[in-house]
């Protein structure tokens, strides 16, 4: 009989954390359900003393979801954890994850206190946590730095005052796997009581390791794993759930299960990258749009006679069509409504679906084909129609030896306004416009501009990152016209510090 593993999604707290890929509370709900729908077993749905929006949004997962556990994170601190308490109120099954740094870095550079003082808070504040809910779950913050013998102290006195998961994480990515595994391994032999507890992963990728470290960590003893979609978080991120269930779903030797449903991997992949507006890397492992992909002509006759010879995973396990519908200008409404919930967006009427299928046309008009992205890009496109101010028109000139002049036209709140401007390029030009209109003192911090796929005819995705009084805000474009794609970049920022 196989092992299970309990899958612990934090997507929507360590994922979250990722500059510019912020979520509302309507979104938030939108990923908890397809992560239910995923198989995740605990959704730590955010950390609800950091702000008004994550505590809110805690509650509604809670009031959203049916069987996962909602896990709402604190740090060792009384008022930490009465609010995370307060905020799942409603939930069905209830999770409080708290804890402390454990390195003797974290002890004296970020706590300026002991090693024995750090226990007792780490026992006070699982006992306090308990007073509210029966499932309690300990970090040991930077346990991948801290000493063997001390982390086995910390474990054993937090089992001992009532934790029912012990979290181990590797919080800097320094771990290689065979140190990662052998500390999971000397818990469990060295932890009186460790049977009373789950032991859980939580690791990053600063080196690349997460999903080895994470491996490793498993086949040591541990029976929960904290995983993202995507492998978003923090700096490099986190392990990625789909690395591990597909890694333990073509290992059956391992004989380690999981509950997810592999075949909600892929929706769940784009639902993420498109909310999010961060795309997924194309070699990215297991759902990147090269995972499946051969080019060399070696690799492609081997596949045409055996597939086996190149791929270890059948691409409908992970939901992915190898027979895709290809969509062009000739493709109908149902086609694209098909194709889009295939990739996880829900669209709740006809009219909904005709809006996203005019513009759909317009694009297939200057494309060959429009892949997934182009088709996500367009679906999300939709919320733009609600923001105050609104890209009208763009008009550029410019060229070898000419000076680059853009013409610009808003509708601000449904006023008119029109500008135009010389600038260094046409996106500098386009962008100088911009502010002649809005004449707020706004400064470029950040411009990313990456294609979707290949192709000169292709969407371009703009990332920015804008500071305005003293706050930095992240706008997102996408656009087979690069300058098109940057205006509405600048004008997402602009829409969000006018909220």
């Amino acid at each position: 009989m196989s092992d299970r593993l309990f899958i612990f999604d934090t997507t929507l707290r360590d994922g979250e954390q990722v500059p510019g890929c912020q979520l509302n509370t309507v979104e938030k709900i939108q990923v908890a359900k397809m992560l239910e729908q995923l198989g995740v077993d605990v959704i730590e749905a955010g950390f609800p003393i950091s702000s008004p929006g994550d505590f809110n949004s805690v509650i509604e997962i809670s009031k959203a979801v049916t069987w996962p556990t909602i896990c709402a994170l604190t740090r060792a601190v009384e008022k930490d954890i009465d609010v995370a308490a307060e905020s799942l109120k409603y939930a069905k099954h209830k999770r409080i994850h708290t804890g402390i740094g454990t390195s003797d870095s974290h002890i004296r550079y970020k706590f300026n206190s002991t090693r024995d003082e750090i226990i007792e808070r780490a026992v006070s504040a699982v006992r306090y946590a308990k007073k509210y809910v029966e499932d309690v779950e300990f970090y040991a913050e930077d346990a991948g730095r801290t000493e063997n013998e001390y982390l086995a102290r910390v474990i054993e006195a937090v089992i001992k005052a009532g934790a029912t998961v012990v979290n181990i994480p590797d919080t800097t990515g320094y771990c290689l796997p065979s140190e990662y595994g052998d500390k999971i391994k000397y818990l469990v032999e060295h932890v009186d009581g460790i049977d009373k507890a789950v032991i859980s992963t939580h690791c990053h990728n600063d080196l690349g390791m997460a999903t080895a470290n994470t491996l490793s960590g498993v086949l040591n003893g541990a029976r929960q794993v904290e995983v993202t979609i995507n492998g978003i978080g923090e700096r490099a991120g986190n392990t990625s759930l789909e690395e591990i269930a597909m890694i333990l779903k073509c290992h059956k030797d391992i004989g380690i299960d999981t509950n997810i449903n592999t075949v909600k991997i892929y929706p769940a992949s784009r639902m993420v990258s498109s909310l999010m507006n961060m795309p997924v890397q194309p070699n990215k492992a297991v759902v990147g749009r090269n995972a499946f992909a051969h080019s060399s002509g070696i690799h492609q006759d081997g596949v045409l006679k055996n597939v086996q010879t190149y791929e270890i995973m059948n691409p409908k396990d992970v939901g992915l069509d190898d027979n895709s519908i290809v969509l062009t200008a000739r493709s109908g409404r149902a086609a694209l409504k098909y194709r889009l919930g295939v990739l996880g967006v829900k669209v709740t009427s006809e009219e909904a679906v005709d809006k996203i299928y005019q513009k759909f046309l317009k694009l297939a008009d200057q494309k060959k084909e429009v892949n997934d992205d182009d088709i996500l890009m367009l679906a999300g496109a939709d919320t733009a129609e609600a923001h105050a101010v609104k890209l009208d028109y763009l008009q550029v000139t410019t060229g070898m030896g000419v000076r680059s002049v853009a013409s610009v036209g808003l509708d601000i709140s449904g006023q008119k306004f029109e500008e135009s401007s010389t600038g260094n390029g046409p996106v500098d030009a386009a962008i100088k416009a911009l502010k002649r209109i809005i004449r707020k003192q706004m400064t470029l911090k950040e411009f990313t501009i990456q294609a979707i796929s290949k192709g000169s005819d292709d969407v371009g995705k703009v990332h920015m990152q804008v500071e305005y009084d003293g706050n930095v805000y992240y706008g997102f474009g996408a656009n087979t016209d690069i300058v098109t794609a940057s205006v509405e970049a600048y004008i997402d920022c602009i829409n969000k510090f006018r909220k």
